[in-house]
């Protein structure tokens, strides 16, 4: 048996143990160096290398009208760049030098607005840019300026070098949810809008809704293997749902053309109007116009007036003074007798100090005149000498009767629409000695019931309207009917009373009748129609000017009509208010008509006529159905039981040539084109009266097709 040789196996062992201490002290020296040293370098490295917890955006939820319409969607963009340090640059330049040529070319084809000469000296600019940390060659260089969208941006990444693998050609890019409004500026302020580069909302239903629409975001990890990055899904975003308003869009486009229409004429070349539609059994705002002129006389939505201009009203407030007086039983116990004379004598009455005037009083006023014919007339006269007899000396019962009956009902519409602001009307207050305080004068109770110093917004007294056509039921106006999440309805906002009854039905009864002699005998007679009946008042009111009064330099007009239709039985409420500067200025005259017109557009939808009605003997009863999208016409014919024809008198193309859309509507015109590969953009409402790619071309795939509608 061999021997243990301690003394030459030993000095091994500690030879061995030795070398493995001082490797180890060297991994920990090596180790503490990296932790403390090198740290910021390797925190760099693996930032690039790996980034935990990148947020992936949701979708956001569209608007949509009542009927289901998109009034406002979420569409990707993207912001192009190039990378002059990617791998194509890094080493050697020839493939650049090779295809540069070829790439300027693509880009002007793409965007014509910039010659390839300028594209070209773009890129060497960016190519041969010098980097504060002395490297050649920016990393995040425009290729192009502005956003693009998708079929755009296909188009570039298949140009000549940028078709290349991403870390060779260096073509980068940034993507953004843009917001798009189908029917263009139409309710703009109502449906709101984003902030360009930010998902984030700053005015309207955008705003008021943006937790429903925004959704949630998701969390995806990125790992960078074998050159080459992953994307590890941590939590999957959740888009956001959509919300369905109480906007009709063609009552909406209706309204609004109705408004532009007056806007624009000469005589009256106003710098503001507001047009607002409403319910009356549900309250549902379908459609609400708010136009300001710019200083190119052009007319756009720039602030939602119809909920946050407070102004004096004028002669439509004389409503709500008479129905306080009626429903306070003043005139006489029954509601019913509007029999109190008044004594108008030749349209001028001191008050005060102060001359109270009659619009008629150069023609010698109306004389004596009853309590209904006061409103027909719209006398100031008739009722400030009302409710300063009955009310002198207790003005805060009258003040409490206005917000009985619901015209200084604050809506509180803050949350639904951002920038509502409520009614202001000054209570009266008294001192110990029984008199009201110095912001009260005697000339403050008989102004203030023709509708001066009180500040309402359109909103508010169109709310007070349709309560008196409700029955006195007065309904929160909604803009909203309900949340929607993949065909799913998540949440339904129910219509809103706010006062189940505003006046007491017999004052209420004798109200609606004199608002109807208001139209059929009286001041509204423009705001009328010979299909239906119709109820309301005019309103004329001077627009202080501050401190400068209301008739500094030239007078300003608040010109409105408030009413509703049919009056046998109310479906709709509706105000129009024009601002403008000098006269001509008349509430009946001008409101009014913009109000007829928007009364007998909409009440057009629900007439019902026989088809014999349609045609005469010698006519075709079996419609034509022309080329396009002829789905939901085949459907409705089906329907009806009548043969389909579709009408071949325009001429046929094949699917490789642009087809002659003359005189269809959008959405066949559309169907036609871009079935075909092109890119259509269309432009005012109507048929097509021009195409810009003409028939008969052969299509080039991607080519943009203008059609002018009329």
């Amino acid at each position: 048996m061999s021997s243990f040789n301690n003394d030459k196996v030993m000095p091994r062992y500690m030879m061995i143990a030795v070398l493995l201490t001082i490797i180890g002290i060297a991994v920990i020296g090596k180790a503490l160096y990296i932790m403390t040293a090198k740290k910021q370098y390797w925190t760099e490295v693996a930032d690039r290398l790996k980034r935990d917890s990148v947020s992936v955006k949701p979708n956001r939820g569209n608007i949509l009208s009542c009927d289901g319409q998109l009034m406002a969607t979420s569409i990707p963009e993207y912001k192009i760049f190039i990378d002059f340090q990617a791998a194509a640059f890094a080493k050697d330049d020839s493939l650049w030098l090779d295809k540069v040529d070829s790439l300027c070319d693509g880009l002007h084809r793409i965007f014509p607005k910039k010659s390839a000469a300028e594209f070209k000296h773009d890129l060497e600019e960016g190519r041969h840019k010098v980097n504060k940390d002395g490297s050649k060659g920016s990393r995040w260089w425009n290729i192009w300026p502005r956003r693009i969208d998708y079929n755009t941006f296909v188009e570039v990444s298949e140009l000549p070098f940028l078709n290349m693998p991403r870390y060779k050609s260096g073509f980068t890019y940034e993507t953004y949810n843009s917001r798009r409004r189908p029917f263009g500026s139409l309710a703009l302020r109502t449906i709101g809008g984003l902030y360009g580069a930010k998902d984030s909302a700053y005015y309207g239903l955008e705003l008021s809704n943006d937790s429903i629409l925004r959704g949630i975001p998701g969390i995806t990890g990125r790992r960078k293997v074998l050159n080459k990055y992953m994307n590890i899904p941590v939590t999957l975003p959740v888009d956001g749902c959509d919300i369905v308003t109480t906007i009709d869009v063609n009552m909406q486009d209706l309204a609004e053309r109705s408004l532009l229409d007056m806007l624009r004429r000469p005589e009256v070349h106003g710098e503001m109007g507001v047009a607002i539609l409403m319910e009356v059994e549900t309250g549902d705002i379908k459609a609400i116009v708010n136009m300001m002129r710019t200083e190119n006389d052009q007319y756009i939505e720039a602030v939602n007036s119809a909920i946050s201009y407070r102004c004096e009203p004028g002669s439509v407030f004389k409503t709500a003074s008479i129905l306080v007086a009626l429903d306070d039983g003043v005139l006489g116990k029954n509601p019913q007798d509007t029999s109190y004379i008044i004594h108008t004598g030749g349209g001028v009455m001191p008050m005060y100090g102060r001359e109270m005037k009659d619009h008629n009083w150069r023609r010698g006023g109306y004389g004596d005149i009853n309590v209904a014919r006061t409103l027909e007339v719209s006398s100031n006269i008739g009722v400030s000498h009302v409710i300063d007899k009955f009310y002198h000396n207790e003005a805060e019962r009258y003040v409490k009767g206005l917000y009985r009956v619901g015209i200084g009902e604050d809506l509180k519409l803050q949350d639904i629409l951002p920038g509502y602001r409520p009614p202001l009307i000054r209570m009266p207050k008294r001192k110990k000695n029984g008199h009201y305080d110095d912001n009260w004068y005697a000339t403050t109770l008989p102004w203030m019931s023709i509708g001066y110093e009180t500040q309402i917004a359109p909103i508010n007294t169109v709310t007070f309207y349709n309560a008196i056509a409700n029955n006195g039921k007065m309904m929160r106006p909604r803009f909203v009917k309900k949340v929607v999440k993949n065909g799913e309805t998540i949440k339904e906002f129910e219509p809103q009373v706010i006062k189940e009854r505003i006046a007491r039905p017999e004052a209420l009864k004798t109200l609606q009748t004199i608002l109807e002699h208001v139209v059929s005998q009286g001041l509204g007679r423009k705001a009328g129609s010979q299909l239906f009946k119709v109820a309301g008042k005019t309103g004329t009111a001077q627009v202080s000017q501050g401190k400068s009064g209301y008739k500094s330099g030239v007078v300003q007009y608040w010109l409105s009509f408030a009413g509703y239709f049919p009056a046998d039985n109310p479906r709709y409420s509706c105000i129009v208010c024009i601002k403008k500067s000098g006269l001509p200025a008349s509430g009946g005259g001008m409101s009014g008509v913009v109000f007829h017109h928007i009364a007998e557009g909409v009440m057009a939808r629900h007439l019902k006529l026989s088809v014999d009605d349609a045609h005469d003997e010698n006519s075709l009863v079996i419609p034509d159905v022309k080329n396009g999208d002829a789905t939901t016409a085949n459907y409705i014919l089906g329907e009806l039981g009548v043969d389909k024809r579709v009408n071949h008198s325009s001429k046929v193309y094949g699917e490789n040539v642009a087809p002659d859309v003359i005189g269809m509507g959008a959405k066949d015109a559309v169907y036609q084109l871009e079935s075909r590969g092109l890119k259509v953009r269309v432009q005012g409402r109507g048929k097509v009266k021009s195409q810009s790619y003409p028939a008969g071309k052969a299509i080039v795939k991607g080519s943009e097709c203008v059609l002018v509608m009329h």
